[in-house]
């Protein structure tokens, strides 16, 4: 009788030993997923920053494109022109890299759910 006792509670204890270690390794992804959801969130805040200054840069740019059309400044304006597509090119490698953040964030979100509720 003391050895099926015994063993019946030496079996717990190895189990609960092995669930400890699965729940702490879970939660270790768990944190790692929510850090890595703060640093996608902190990303897509500083590109909408970089647009909105591309933005602004690119309408001054047209301001003095079209005032050295008005001058007749021809050269200038095809710098300006210039300037304008390589600012373009930044906001549309800007709003790509949103597209690519949002995507792990909700890649992530779905990570740290699985972690919680076991799905």
């Amino acid at each position: 009788m003391k050895r099926i006792l015994f063993g019946v509670l030496l079996f717990g204890v190895m189990g609960s030993g092995a669930l400890m270690a699965q729940d702490r390794d879970g939660w270790g992804d768990y944190h790692r997923d929510r850090q890595d959801l703060r640093r996608d969130n902190r990303d897509i805040r500083n590109d909408r920053r970089d647009i909105r200054q591309d933005e602004r840069a690119i309408d001054h740019d047209r301001w003095e494109l079209r005032r050295d059309l008005r001058e007749g400044n021809y050269a200038a304006a095809q710098r300006e022109r210039a300037e304008i597509r390589e600012r373009q090119r930044d906001l549309n490698h800007d709003r790509y890299d949103i597209r690519n953040d949002r995507r792990d964030v909700r890649h992530d979100r779905r990570d740290v759910r699985r972690d919680v509720h076991g799905k």
